[in-house]
């Protein structure tokens, strides 16, 4: 028999020992940490200060290829960082879930107070919803609207695309099959140097991972736990017909539990 979701606490599912670096560190240092450790958040702190100033995404690496900055030497303050909620060990995973959607800002875990002993990330919350004994449906937070793009389309234009559509990945057409490109694919194309003028294909995973339509969300949190992906393919009679992510399935979990 599965967990009730009321009962998960952020405690038993957060990432420990969180990693941080100063503000003053060079962003294309971090870039290449970054993709090197398969991170996809760093706690970014304040000079001489125990205290986060932020925390540094793969969605504001983005914003800054995207905007035109030429210099990977800037410092990581000089970049654009996104702001944080606190939570505690004893803090609920739905309550949890609550404050990522409705402030739409990344969790970090502090106790007694202050000191900071993790962060509870989308797909960690995936690894405590896939515990439950009942689970909501997806049809009320999944895409339908999927945007994709050729096999040959640059690197630099399907970031664009992402930037544009405030999107985490676009599905990546070769004849009649898909695959994925995301952020995280490019946050390890720059850290290796690779063109950005080069074809987006050669960097994206194929095939992409999918379930049939009308998976409950538990089911949705196993697959993509399993997989350690965070986008699902849904499919209806072989057709793609949507994509779901890790952050969907929180939402899904957090209005289900209202």
């Amino acid at each position: 028999m599965g967990l009730n979701v009321k009962n998960l606490l952020v405690g038993n599912y957060m990432s420990e020992y969180p990693i941080s670096v100063k503000s003053d560190v060079p962003f294309n240092a971090v870039v290449r940490f970054m993709a090197d450790k398969g991170f996809a958040t760093l706690i970014v702190m304040e000079e001489k200060s125990t205290m986060p100033r932020g925390i540094l995404t793969e969605r504001e690496i983005l914003r800054h290829v995207v905007s035109g900055e030429k210099s990977m030497d800037q410092r990581v303050k000089e970049t654009f960082i996104q702001p944080f909620v606190s939570v505690t060990p004893d803090t609920t995973v739905v309550e949890a879930a609550r404050l990522m959607i409705s402030k739409k800002a990344r969790v970090l875990v502090f106790a007694d107070g202050n000191k900071l002993v993790g962060t509870i990330t989308a797909s960690d919350m995936l690894k405590a919803f896939r515990e439950t004994d009942k689970a909501p449906r997806l049809e009320t937070v999944i895409s339908t609207k999927v945007y994709h793009c050729p096999y040959d389309t640059t690197i630099s234009d399907a970031a664009k695309i992402l930037d544009e559509k405030n999107i985490g990945s676009i599905l990546v057409k070769k004849d009649s099959s898909y695959g994925i490109f995301t952020q995280r694919d490019l946050v390890r194309t720059l850290a290796k140097g690779i063109s950005l003028e080069d074809n987006v294909g050669q960097h994206s995973s194929f095939p992409l991972i999918t379930a049939k339509i009308g998976i409950l969300a538990n089911e949705a949190a196993s697959i993509m736990a399993a997989k350690n992906i965070k986008r699902l393919g849904l499919t209806d009679n072989d057709s793609l017909v949507g994509i779901v992510t890790a952050r969907d399935v929180v939402d899904a979990y957090q209005m289900w539990t209202s």
